[in-house]
């Protein structure tokens, strides 16, 4: 499929490079040309960052309510253009287009939640005074202008997560996509640009991170730079970026340990862990890295999971209707494979997959793969694997299993499965993690979503998000 030619949205127009570079976007299912974009320069990346400098004196004086006008309008126009988005994704990113509706849900969601309650979370906030000589109170104004690093996994569910809050709180926004997937956000733009969308408040540019982020990055006219993305890239932005004093809003790396006991429910275990490894091709960051099964079940759920990933439909077709897609890259097909082989030469045990489909030679596909084995002294052990590739490891006690599932530098998310109360108390307690989930899992927009240690700072989701957006003016009035 082709996408045509698509150019940045800057200042309220679409617009090409100034250095007229352009990009071919490649699908990693077939290693097709799908598309051409304008590609951004270092001179491109100033021209929207003196564009949101501007948008950010009109939008934050735009009343509220005009404001929640505009974003149920890009919502509504979003949902128009579903189709052509959901297939953009599928082919620039390799999921399966069913799998390309979460990617629509959050950004609409989003748009919605946020305009939905700015209006009351943005009302002043009084303090009561003890000696009542004073009145004081809290009001919250919007932050400045935001540049959000979008990581290239979830293209539009990343966009939302940003967009919404930044909109929302009376912010301008420069939202530069991942150079893998930048294909569906640049038809936002052309969305926005269709609607005459205020010019300035949002601004859409890619191009090579040497011209584009580090530009962006070094200008001291961002207030606030938010990102999804690996660990390694936070530490690169925030050097870049000590050029002024900013905040920061990080969504990093993970690496999920997910514990199962011996009296949960095997079959749900496996459902839910099958899901959350094999689903996006292993490609999320909340995925589930460390399979820490009890001694009892090991094998009964080893031989669950080995069945699912089986039954997984691997392969490409014009229907877009597959279980799971291939790897962004051939560069991360080949890191994968890399883990695997190191994992078996160090002592792990292959029990299913760990290599590319024989009747798949075009495109970065690499079959659902599970090992079991690991042990700490392995480097897939501590690594976020971003991959479908499953490791397992046996465990005796709470102990034991609480001690290795903390042994990380990550605290994003982790899973646990057990029906033992006093045992979930504990494990809530002390697992080093953002999000612990037990039994289940759930994400959505109103949920809060973030990590600890290395997996990052602030929020994306939820209410807490918009504390990332606002800053906090004290008023105190002496009273007569």
């Amino acid at each position: 499929m082709d996408f045509g030619n698509l150019k940045m949205y800057i200042n309220g127009e679409l617009t090409s490079s100034r250095n007229t570079m352009t990009k071919d976007i490649i699908s990693p299912l077939n290693d097709e040309k799908i598309a051409t974009l304008a590609w951004g320069s270092s001179n491109d990346s100033i021209r929207a960052l003196e564009s949101a400098k501007e948008g950010f004196k009109v939008w934050s004086n735009t009343p509220i309510n005009k404001r929640k006008e505009w974003m149920l309008l890009i919502r509504e126009k979003i949902l128009e253009n579903e189709e052509i988005l959901r297939k953009s994704i599928s082919y620039e990113m390799g999921k399966p287009y069913s799998a390309t509706a979460e990617d629509i849900e959050s950004i609409t969601n989003s748009l919605k939640y946020y305009s939905d309650i700015i209006e009351d979370y943005q009302s002043d906030k009084e303090i009561i005074d003890n000696e009542n000589t004073h009145k004081h109170y809290l009001i919250s104004k919007p932050i400045g202008v935001v540049v959000a690093y979008l990581a290239w996994n979830f293209p539009l569910l990343n966009a939302g997560f940003k967009l919404g809050p930044a909109l929302a709180s009376g912010c301008s926004i420069i939202l530069k996509p991942s150079e893998l997937s930048p294909l569906s956000l640049y038809i936002i733009g052309q969305i926005l640009d269709e609607i005459d969308f205020p010019k300035g408040v949002v601004n859409i540019i890619c191009g090579e991170p040497n011209q584009v982020a580090t530009t962006l990055s070094k200008s001291t006219i961002p207030n606030l730079i938010t990102m999804i993305g690996s660990t390694e890239t936070a530490k690169k932005v925030i050097s870049d970026s000590s050029t002024s004093i900013k905040k920061y809003s990080m969504e990093l790396g993970g690496n999920a340990p997910f514990i199962v006991f011996d009296d949960a429910d095997i079959d749900l275990a496996a459902d839910i862990g099958a899901a959350i490894k094999f689903g996006n091709c292993g490609q999320i960051c909340v995925a589930a890295n460390r399979f820490y099964i009890h001694q009892n079940i090991f094998d009964s759920f080893l031989n669950k999971l080995i069945s699912k990933a089986k039954n997984l439909k691997i392969g490409y077709n014009k229907e877009l209707d597959y279980d799971i897609g291939p790897l962004i890259t051939n560069k991360s097909k080949d890191r994968v494979l890399g883990l695997i082989k190191n994992t078996v030469e160090s002592g792990g045990c292959l029990e299913y997959g760990g290599k590319t489909p024989e009747n798949l030679d075009k495109g970065n596909w690499i079959y659902p793969t599970i090992i079991s084995g690991v042990n700490d002294k392995m480097k897939i052990f501590h690594e976020e694997i971003f991959g479908p590739v499953a490791t397992l490891i046996p465990f005796k006690s709470d102990d034991d299993v609480l001690l290795s599932a903390n042994n990380t530098k990550y605290g994003l998310a982790s899973y646990i499965f057990t029906n033992d109360k006093s045992r979930i108390n504990r494990f809530i307690d002390e697992l080093d993690f953002g999000e612990i989930h037990v039994n289940g899992i759930k994400y959505d927009i109103y949920l809060p979503h973030g990590g600890i240690k290395e997996s990052g700072v602030g929020h994306d989701c939820s209410e807490l998000a918009l504390e990332d957006y606002l800053i906090k003016k004290r008023i105190t009035i002496t009273k007569q």
